[in-house]
C-alpha cells in the first residue's frame, strides 16, 4: 500500500517528537498530506515553539507538553491515536551514566507507560525506535533500550489487545543529536580542533531520509513482535574526522586524542551472534529478528526469507564508507560548509 494511503486520515503521536527523528518523521507525514493529525508529545515547550514555527503553524500539528513518565497524562494524550512512534529517551551515553534513575525512569518506565496508554486507547501500532547500543549493552543507555525492546516484544503476548508492538533498531543517523557529527563540526568551527576517542572505533551511519523511509516500510510490514534492523554502512572515527576537517577545517585543525568515553564500545553491533539464527533478510536494506518463541504469524510471513550468513552483524563487518562517500552523504543531508 502506498505510504500516503496507509496513513490516510490517521492520527499519529510522536513521543520525543521535537528531536531530530521527530522532525524528519513530521516532515514525511506532512509532505504526504494524508494524515488527519500529528501530535508531538514532549517535555520542552521551547523546542515545541521552535518546531511549530519551523512548520509554519501547520493545522495538522498539535503540540502537547508532557512526560512519558506520567502515565495519566500520556494515556489522555493517546485518545483517538492510530499510530505511536516512541522516540522519547535519554540518549547521551555519559549523561545516562551520571543520571541513572532518570535514565531508567524515562527509557524503561516511560516505555511501559507507552504500552499501557496504547492498549487503553486501542492504538493500532506502536513503533519503538531502538539503537545498536541495545545489543550486548555495555552502558546504561544501551541496557535501558534493551529493556525497552523486551517490553515492546513481550507486550504482543502478555496483553489481550489488538495493538501491535514493533521495534526498529538503528545505528547513527546523520545530523541527529545522538550522533557525533554535530559535535565534531562545532569543535572545528569554534576552536579549530576536534577530539578523537579511538581512531579504529567504528560506527554505523545512514542518511536521515533513508532511515525514515525504512522506518515507514517496517511499520507497514510489522505484524507485532518483530525487531526490524536497518542495514547500514559504517566508517571509522579517523576517516570521519578527516573528512569533516576537509570540509570544515584547514591544515591547522588539530586532532586531540582523548580516549574512549565511559561506556563506549570500539565497534557497534546491530544483530548479535545469539540473534542471527532467528534473523532473516527482507531486502537489501532491511533485516528482521523474529521472537525466539515460535509464533505462527511470524512463520507464515518470514520463514521463506534468506538467513544471514555472517556470525553477527557489526559496524566492523558491514560495508565501509570511504571519505568521498561520507562527504556525499553529508551534502545530501544538507550539512553546509
Amino acid at each position: 500500500m502506498e505510504n500516503g494511503l496507509f496513513f490516510k486520515n490517521k492520527t499519529i503521536l510522536i513521543t520525543g517528537g521535537t528531536g531530530s527523528w521527530g522532525n524528519e518523521l513530521t516532515l514525511f507525514f506532512l509532505k504526504k498530506q494524508s494524515v488527519k493529525e500529528i501530535r508531538i508529545y514532549s517535555r520542552d515547550e521551547y523546542k515545541q515553539v521552535k518546531m511549530k514555527r519551523k512548520f509554519q503553524h501547520n493545522p495538522k500539528l498539535k503540540f502537547i507538553v508532557g512526560d512519558v513518565r506520567n502515565n495519566k497524562e500520556l494515556t489522555l494524550s493517546c485518545m483517538g491515536v492510530d499510530f505511536i512512534f516512541h522516540l522519547a529517551a535519554l540518549k547521551h551515553v555519559p549523561v545516562c551514566e551520571d543520571n541513572v534513575w532518570e535514565t531508567i525512569s524515562t527509557n524503561i518506565i516511560g516505555t511501559q507507560n507507552v504500552i499501557e496508554a496504547s492498549i487503553a486507547n486501542r492504538v493500532s501500532k506502536v513503533i519503538y525506535v531502538s539503537t545498536d547500543k541495545a545489543v550486548e549493552p555495555y552502558n546504561l543507555y544501551g541496557m535501558t533500550k534493551a529493556c525497552g525492546e523486551k517490553l515492546i516484544t513481550s507486550a504482543n503476548k502478555y496483553y489481550r489487545s489488538s495493538t501491535k508492538f514493533i521495534t526498529i533498531r538503528s545505528g547513527n543517523v546523520l545530523g541527529t543529536r545522538g550522533s557525533v557529527l554535530p559535535l565534531f563540526i562545532e569543535q572545528i568551527t569554534t576552536d579549530n580542533k576536534v577530539t578523537l576517542t579511538d581512531e579504529q572505533m567504528t560506527r554505523y551511519f545512514i542518511n536521515s531520509k533513508v532511515a525514515i523511509n525504512l522506518i515507514i516500510e517496517a511499520t507497514k510490514l510489522g505484524v507485532g513482535g518483530e525487531i526490524f534492523v536497518l542495514k547500514m554502512p559504517a566508517t571509522d572515527n579517523l576517516t570521519l574526522i578527516k573528512t569533516i576537517i576537509k570540509m570544515f577545517g584547514n591544515e591547522k585543525t588539530k586532532i586531540i586524542k582523548v580516549g574512549p568515553r565511559p561506556g563506549e564500545k570500539r565497534d557497534e553491533v546491530l544483530i548479535s551472534k545469539h540473534e542471527v539464527p532467528y534473523s532473516r533478510i527482507i531486502n537489501d536494506k532491511l533485516f528482521v529478528i523474529l521472537d525466539q518463541r515460535v509464533n505462527n504469524k511470524f512463520i507464515n510471513k518470514y520463514y521463506r526469507l534468506k538467513r544471514l550468513k555472517d556470525p553477527e552483524y557489526t559496524s566492523k563487518n558491514t560495508f565501509r564508507l570511504e571519505s568521498r562517500q561520507i562527504e556525499k552523504l553529508l551534502i545530501e543531508e544538507g550539512v553546509k560548509v
